[in-house]
């Protein structure tokens, strides 16, 4: 929702394609990407490195109390309104697909979902930045999901919110309500979907 990503191209590649400079540094292709992980993200400025997963430092639920959990997806129906995503930025996660897993915790089944046409896929992200002890910055992310299509509902009950490449600038520049209304499903017919037997949950 996503589970993990994957990128296998090269990130120059990917800001030809997005019409941005690629000046930060590459990173390496990964097959297996997992939270807690950097990756290369676009927000208005630019392309730039940031971790997957928002630590929560100072932000409240609806009660006042403490979000305790780091925050690797935000839901799309309540992500411009709940108290712990006030103030959070926009960005978009261009990578070539990401996994899923289904089954018993011992007998899961990994699913590899990328673009149907092989082009990348971009998705919707909120972005934070921790002052880490020491006063390092760490900039983050979060995921934005929203309910399946009809390709995913068979594997999860949720899924990431994926941008066409003409309603990028919107979604990175745009008010709530221009957000809000691209976090909808996929269209059915553009991903394709596939057993992933290469990949181990347990690790990278």
């Amino acid at each position: 929702m996503p589970g993990r990503f994957f990128l296998t191209r090269p990130m120059s590649e990917i800001a030809q394609a997005l019409n941005v400079r690629c000046d930060v540094d590459l990173q390496p292709l990964r097959k297996n990407i997992q939270p807690g992980q950097e990756l290369i993200v676009l927000t208005a400025h630019g392309l730039t490195p940031m971790r997957w997963g928002m630590i929560p430092v100072g932000r409240v639920n609806a009660r006042g109390r403490p979000v305790m959990e780091t925050i690797i997806n935000a839901r799309s129906e309540t992500v411009f309104d709940k108290t712990a995503f006030g103030g959070v930025g926009r960005a978009v996660v261009p990578v070539d697909g990401w996994y899923e897993w289904m089954g018993e915790k011992r007998r899961k089944t990994a699913w590899r979902i990328a673009s149907a046409n092989g082009s990348p896929l971009f998705f919707a992200a909120i972005t934070d930045s921790w002052q880490a002890p020491g006063g390092l910055r760490v900039d983050q992310f979060a995921a934005v999901t929203c309910p399946p299509n009809a390709d995913l509902e068979p594997i999860h009950h949720r899924m990431g919110v994926l941008l066409d490449p003409a309603d990028i600038q919107t979604w990175l520049t745009g008010t709530e309500d221009d957000a809000k209304a691209l976090a909808q499903p996929w269209p059915d017919g553009l991903l394709q979907i596939e057993e992933a037997t290469d990949v181990d949950w347990s690790g990278p």
